[in-house]
């Protein structure tokens, strides 16, 4: 049996953030709310917070409802409840004072950093991915042949689990399996949750060393990818070519070009700030920086 431990897809856009639903603003403040609320029509009131146009739209960006269907009285109905229900949960967490919780605190000011910090990568990732050139495109598509010119999709059988219910020994221990079902009976024997499905994979998404071994395998080979939180087993049980071309071959490199801006945005970014950061006490020998020294102020 081949095994193998590189992940299965390419790195995606890496550092782009969801919040949580119940940040707790202290909106309460009358003089806010009448600052606000005229830069933007009030559709709603819940005893002192308040519903505007402007807070509407970015639930739908949110909730990925196309800009033609926000006046769809389905869609208004949901996700105006929904942010209805939001502002009446925030305005009983004020009136109990939640917000003065030293952990719920600092849980605000996370929720403040992560919107800050997703912000400037956003903004810095759409300046320089509006100057990507025709050239640099082209240039990309003939040099990946196997996410355009030579594109297969390749079909497989697959086990997966998370990879914080398996160890490595579990994972050793089916190397010399032939099928799934071993597979799935070991796993099952050893209490690991587990599902199976069938499923496909662009030979693009592949790294090229993995790619070189899943096109040529035989038809005995099970083969173990980590996924970014899952384990994934899988056999190949079919490949078709299917070049992209065109249009579609086009926005796919633009895509792929603007993932690796990111990367390469979120490397420099990783040294920056490694470079400033100063650790104190035990945490300067596990960063392997030296500790911060006292201000001579």
């Amino acid at each position: 049996m081949n095994s193998g431990t590189r992940s299965w897809a390419a790195v995606r856009a890496g550092f782009f953030v969801g919040l949580c639903g119940l940040v707790l603003a202290d909106c309460s403040k009358k003089a806010e709310v009448e600052v606000a609320a005229p830069k933007s029509q009030v559709v709603a009131k819940i005893g002192d917070q308040v519903v505007t146009e402007q807070e509407l739209e970015t639930e739908f960006r949110a909730a990925n409802v196309p800009s033609e269907k926000r006046k769809d009285p389905d869609a208004i109905k949901r996700v105006l409840g929904e942010l209805v229900t939001r502002k009446y949960l925030v305005q009983k967490a004020l009136e109990a004072k939640l917000d003065r919780e030293p952990t719920v605190l600092l849980e605000i000011l996370r929720s403040k950093d992560l919107v800050l910090a997703n912000a400037l990568l956003t903004r810095d990732m759409t300046n320089k991915s509006s100057l990507i050139s025709k050239s640099e495109i082209d240039n990309y598509i003939a040099n990946n042949p196997s996410k355009f010119a030579s594109r297969q999709v390749i079909s497989v059988e697959q086990v997966t689990v998370p990879l914080s219910l398996i160890s490595q020994a579990i994972i050793d221990g089916t190397k010399e399996m032939k099928t799934l079902d071993e597979v799935d009976q070991k796993l099952i024997a050893t209490g690991v949750q587990h599902s199976r499905s069938t499923g496909s994979v662009s030979s693009g998404d592949l790294p090229r060393e993995l790619l070189d071994r899943v096109v040529g395998n035989q038809l005995d080979d099970i083969f173990f990818v980590r996924a970014g939180a899952n384990g994934v087993f899988f056999k190949v049980t079919g490949q078709e070519a299917r070049p992209l071309e065109g249009e579609a071959a086009i926005n796919a490199a633009r895509q792929y070009l603007r993932q690796d801006i990111m990367k390469s945005e979120m490397g420099m970014t990783t040294v920056a700030a490694s470079f400033e950061a100063k650790y104190g006490g035990e945490y300067s020998q596990i960063m392997g920086k030296d500790a911060a020294q006292p201000s001579s102020k």
